[in-house]
């Protein structure tokens, strides 16, 4: 095992342009009037915010745990069109979803999403045959202009050559799409990196305890810093409600009389060792409206999603053994039992969709956003998808800027004058900056591995040069963290100065990805700490 052999001695000084201190954070949201206070750190709150700092507004976001620590760091990991949308006729939909998937993986973050093809088999006795997938795929490449090749048929042979593992008993034939992935933690911190780069002041691990009203409006917060105990709070114009699965929570804490405005909808995941190599992902259909997805992700294999009603506590969601046997289960129609094998499972996390209120099976729900005022002015928004999270952001802002009275006053730009496409930070071809970091190497050390290379370029873009450079600097840095994982030290020291990283969790499960190999080792969790520390 490969660990710290003098922690203390590593990341003590903290880089150039490293971020202000928790303290002087909280003070600068304590004596500052914000014109909008954004509850909650999951990337709808995130998107807002970028954009609301992009307008020129005076912007604070906040949340309770840490930025995407809840569903935002718990989804499918895909930038996608939607295709089972096709079934309820949703076209425009689509072409929407594949319109903000294209301008994310091509002009906002091409550094952070990477083209993924898809393998979607037809068996013999199915929910849905061969001519009327292929039809759909088509439709669906249509529907993204081609820009993904035209979707189309293909062998079982063929298939089974890029997906060992494809199960080719009774298999008709091979529908394929392409559609886009990511690590959706890294694209959530790049994102809040976005909005500060725009001068919004952000806080993570800071626990909304309360309202501030001024003659009935809301207008600020009371906050306790988890990390400390501090207490402080927030003033500010309008106060916007994006806590995720806790939105009725917040309202509740507005107006204790406010009626439920979502329901909750749990998806488990499961992570698992690879058997053999993947070039394409499985989504295969279980019944007319669902489907289960094989990703290859992280040089592993994610399965998933269930889809089924939850009504505890959010912050209790997890993978029970009627999920796991679920997704086993589902996965067996097109994967071989050998890649199933519960011995291979190294992670498992579950997230909660909120959807609208009302009755329905979940799977069928819109994945759409949810709005809605409160007694007291505070707006709060829920729901939406991934995908399209930087049009959610425009459409919440577009929202605050046509509230009556205007409560954000007249002085910063509309949205709708902003940059169409404005790239997240580190925006570079990952290929370029991985070649880079292997040529450009320290000249008397040995040259960095080209797993790590190749794994800081499509997670950090161009910053992985700030990466390499303190790895160049202290040799300690440069050390793997797990000699089965390609993560180095320096990201560790980078999460804690640049990345508002405060706990070991935070570190392992989502600016590295040590946690869902299963290699966060109780070793390797006290030296994070204890560099956390420094």
């Amino acid at each position: 095992m490969t660990t710290l052999q003098s922690v203390p001695a590593l990341g003590t000084h903290p880089a150039a342009g490293s971020l202000p201190s928790r303290a002087e954070t909280r003070e600068q949201l304590s004596k500052a009037t914000y014109d909008l206070l954004v509850i909650g750190g999951g990337i709808l709150g995130i998107s807002t915010a970028w954009h609301a700092a992009q307008s020129g507004l005076r912007v604070a976001l906040v949340d309770a745990g840490d930025f995407a620590g809840a569903t935002s760091s718990a989804s499918s990991k895909l930038l996608h069109g939607g295709l089972r949308y096709l079934q309820t006729g949703a076209v425009k939909l689509v072409a929407e979803n594949h319109f903000e998937r294209r301008a994310v993986s091509r002009q906002v973050a091409p550094h952070l999403a990477n083209p993924l093809t898809f393998y979607l088999p037809v068996y013999k006795g199915g929910p849905h045959g061969a001519a009327k997938l292929g039809a759909g795929v088509f439709a669906y490449s249509a529907l993204s202009a081609f820009g993904d090749g035209v979707g189309h048929l293909l062998s079982p042979a063929k298939a089974a050559q890029d997906v060992p593992e494809l199960r080719t008993d009774n298999l008709k034939a091979v529908a394929v799409y392409g559609d886009d992935q990511m690590n959706d933690a890294r694209m959530a911190l790049m994102t809040v990196r976005a909005a500060v780069d725009a001068g919004a002041t952000v806080l993570n691990h800071a626990e909304v305890t309360g309202l501030r009203f001024t003659r009935g409006r809301v207008t600020g917060a009371e906050l306790k810093d988890r990390t400390t105990g501090d207490e402080f709070g927030v003033n500010a114009r309008l106060v916007l409600n994006a806590t995720g699965p806790w939105v009725d929570h917040l309202r509740k804490m507005e107006d204790p009389n406010a009626a439920p405005s979502i329901r909750l909808s749990k998806g488990a995941h499961l992570v698992l060792k690879r058997t053999s190599p993947w070039k394409a992902a499985l989504a295969t259909p279980i019944d007319k409206y669902r489907i289960t997805f094989a990703l290859p992700w992280e040089d592993m294999l994610l399965l998933g999603t269930t889809d089924e009603e939850y009504e505890g506590d959010p912050g209790q969601v997890e993978v029970t053994e009627k999920d796991t046997a679920q997704i086993l289960d589902e996965a067996a129609f097109s994967i071989r039992d050998q890649q199933l094998s519960r011995d291979l499972i190294t992670y498992s996390f579950a997230g909660l969709r909120v959807l609208p209120g009302g009755p329905g099976d979940t799977s069928k729900a819109k994945r759409e956003t949810v709005v809605t005022e409160g007694r007291g002015g505070m707006l709060s928004v829920a729901g939406g998808k991934w995908t399209t999270f930087r049009h959610i952001g425009r459409t919440v802002m577009k929202k605050l800027e046509q509230l009556p009275g205007h409560p954000l006053g007249e002085d910063y730009e509309p949205v709708s004058a902003l940059p169409k496409r404005l790239p997240l930070p580190g925006i570079a071809n990952p290929n370029a900056v991985a070649h880079r970091l292997l040529v450009d190497g320290p000249a008397p050390g040995p040259r960095m591995a080209a797993d790590t290379a190749k794994h800081l370029a499509t997670h950090y873009g161009s910053l992985s040069f700030d990466i390499a450079r303190m790895a160049n600097e202290n040799p300690e840095l440069a050390r793997r963290i797990h000699p089965d994982a390609p993560e180095i030290w320096a990201q560790v020291a980078y999460a804690r100065d640049h990345e508002w990283a405060e706990t070991a969790d935070d570190v392992l499960r989502r600016r590295t990805t040590l946690t869902i190999r299963g290699l966060a080792t109780d070793e390797i969790r006290a030296d994070v700490e204890s560099m956390l520390r420094k």
